[in-house]
């Protein structure tokens, strides 16, 4: 059956006039009334009931209006999709990311999506999170990875949470103890890194909530520089979880609890314009996301058990 019958049927039972139905689909009169006549034809039955004031629907018209609903709104549907898989494959994805994500987080994100859509170009903008909001608002941006934050013209999609851990070279005092305090920590030497991220306010409120005045050995303007000097052995910092599971997993760094401090967490979220979404790339990529958030959310229920059974590694509450 060609879908242009049953929408012609829809428009003449939406406004119950052959002449109206004809000026919303730009047809002639006789153009929609021929359509009319062969879908009764098809289907064996008469749909519709003409009088002078009009056109109103016989049980037949009635019993199939919902079904030829239905059916349109299904091939509109594919069609989208369709259009959409297009432009997957040969559009732009535009992203801005905050330093940390862009590092650490977004390059095993984008293998995923280049392995499943080789023909996008991607562009990746890193600066803070409220720079990547200013992009995302001036349509510089299709998707912006950041800390959580609200906008009203944005809608937020979770992707990760990542947490502040203490982490020391193998050789410091710290990495033989079972926990430390944060007493302890504040005369270790910190080494903390780019006054203008809120990691660094994170870091700084910690010691602050308990009246400490942390001992500074060197400031960094990144993390990864911070980073290495700690793999130096020439102090001690709180950095993302995220940008130290490499070196944990390979004994370069080690993660020490602190048994007096809260969890310092941060949520880091996908931001897009509200309304109706991105399209093409852009809605692929988010609803990578959306699944990769899902399976770590997962993974960390799973090995909960195993964590807590392990040395400490994280900040506990």
């Amino acid at each position: 059956m060609q879908t242009e019958l049953l929408e012609t049927f829809l428009e003449i039972a939406r406004y119950g006039s052959v002449t109206r139905a004809a000026e919303s689909l730009f047809l002639t009169q006789p153009s929609v009334s021929g359509r009319l006549r062969a879908l009764e034809a098809l289907l064996g039955e008469q749909l519709v009931i003409r009088s002078t004031r009009g056109v109103r629907l016989t049980d037949a018209g009635r019993e199939l209006l919902p079904h030829a609903a239905q059916v349109v709104q299904a091939v509109r549907d594919g069609e989208t999709a369709l259009r959409d898989l297009r432009a997957v494959r040969s559009g732009t994805l535009l992203i801005g990311a905050a330093p940390a994500v862009s590092t650490y987080y977004l390059p095993g994100v984008l293998k995923q999506f280049t392995t499943a859509y080789p023909g996008v170009a991607i562009s990746v903008r890193t600066d803070h999170s409220e720079e990547i909001l200013g992009m995302l608002l001036a349509d510089q941006v299709q998707i912006g990875l950041v800390r959580s934050l609200e906008h009203p013209e944005v809608e937020v999609q979770p992707c990760y949470e990542d947490e502040l851990v203490l982490v020391v070279h193998p050789s410091h005092p710290f990495f033989e103890r079972a926990a430390v305090s944060l007493a302890e920590v504040a005369l270790a030497g910190l080494v903390l890194f780019d006054r203008t991220s809120s990691y660094y306010e994170l870091t700084r409120g910690l010691f602050r909530g308990s009246g400490l005045d942390p001992m500074t050995v060197m400031e960094l303007d990144n993390i990864e520089a911070a980073k290495k000097m700690v793999e130096e052995g020439l102090g001690v910092a709180l950095l993302p979880r995220v940008a130290v599971a490499r070196e944990i997993a390979l004994d370069t760094l080690a993660a020490v609890s602190i048994v007096d401090a809260p969890t310092v967490r941060r949520a880091i979220v996908a931001i897009h314009r509200r309304g109706a979404g991105p399209g093409g790339p852009a809605r692929a990529f988010l609803h990578l996301l959306r699944d990769q958030s899902w399976r770590s959310s997962q993974s960390a229920t799973l090995g909960q058990r195993s964590l807590l059974a392990a040395r400490p590694t994280t900040i506990p509450t």
